[in-house]
């Protein structure tokens, strides 16, 4: 498990390869992440690489007491929102082999055509939903955790998630024949 205080007290002393242990835990999970808000695999590595750009930017202005996870993810967050503003478009997801091993482990996706359902119907929900449901149901989440993440309250994470379900449910598989 990595102890994400004493790497943190090391890169604020200067040891800058410090950084890569936080990189390589959190890596592929960030991406998966983005990829799931952004629904482009490539986009999604650009993205992360971004996100931790800005992380190792940012830390030395933290506090000790930092909850990092929900800081980095909040970071990830509006910089697929800041992706978004700039592109002004709705991205799907792109037909590629990549795409078969971005899902998390236990998923329903056991094929490309499943995937790019899952991914389609996803990219649907509202980004207010999609943000708090990915978070929770994909990354493991707990609603304190959303709601320090994105900046507001936990009811309204609670909500998102519920509201998220039932649409994301309405859109993949809600009576269509599939």
């Amino acid at each position: 498990m990595l102890e994400e205080a004493k790497v943190i007290a090391l890169v604020r002393t200067g040891e800058v390869d410090a950084f890569a242990g936080i990189i390589e835990h959190y890596q592929a999970p960030v991406i998966r992440y983005l990829y799931r808000m952004t629904g482009d695999y490539e986009t999604a590595k650009d993205l992360a690489q971004d996100t931790f750009v800005q992380a190792y930017k940012g830390i030395l202005k933290t506090t000790a007491e930092l909850s990092f996870r929900a800081w980095l993810y909040r970071i990830a967050t509006n910089t697929a929102l800041q992706y978004r503003r700039r592109r002004r478009l709705l991205s799907f997801i792109p037909f590629t082999q990549k795409t078969q091993d971005i899902p998390a482990a236990g998923s329903r996706a056991d094929c490309p055509e499943e995937t790019a359902a899952i991914q389609e119907a996803l990219l649907r929900v509202p980004r207010e939903q999609r943000t708090c449901l990915v978070l929770h149901l994909v990354e493991g989440f707990k609603y304190r955790e959303i709601a320090d993440t994105i900046g507001c309250t936990e009811e309204a994470v609670r909500k998102r998630v519920a509201r998220g379900k039932k649409t994301f449910m309405r859109l993949y598989g809600g009576g269509e024949d599939r």
